[in-house]
């Protein structure tokens, strides 16, 4: 089975890092950008399995550049999940209703990273949507 491609779409040079680390690490084959304009353009090109979208990016910040993937048909069927230090009440709540499927926090916890992105491509590629929070 080839190898399942994650989209990485973050600013902080060392949450990028990590995260790329860490999936390449189990097998992920990794995209990086470090702005929403980088990262749609990638994510039109690739078509990535997953999209992991920081919320706090310069520009056109995350939350927009998801529904901008959303409104797109080329585009709207991917996987988007939040990546972000926005862990206040109801930022959960800002990320799902913006069309993301799923919610991680950062830091990231390294040690379910890996487990919770590989379990939401397999639930998405099985028909279910897994709006789960780590």
């Amino acid at each position: 089975m080839a190898a399942k491609t994650i989209l990485i779409i973050e600013d902080n040079q060392l949450n990028l890092e990590l995260a790329t680390d860490l999936l390449e690490a189990n097998g992920f084959s990794v995209l990086q950008a470090q702005n929403a304009e980088v990262g749609l353009r990638l994510a039109r090109e690739a078509m990535p399995d997953l999209i992991l979208m920081d919320l706090s990016l310069p520009g056109m910040d995350g939350l927009q550049a998801t529904k901008a993937l959303k409104s797109d048909s080329a585009t709207s069927h991917l996987i988007v999940i939040a990546l972000t230090a926005h862990a206040m009440k109801g930022d959960q709540e800002i990320a799902l209703s913006a069309s993301c499927v799923g919610y991680l926090t950062k830091p990231i916890d390294t040690r379910i990273f890996v487990d919770t992105i590989a379990s939401i491509i397999k639930d998405s590629q099985s028909g279910g949507k897994d709006k789960r929070a780590a």
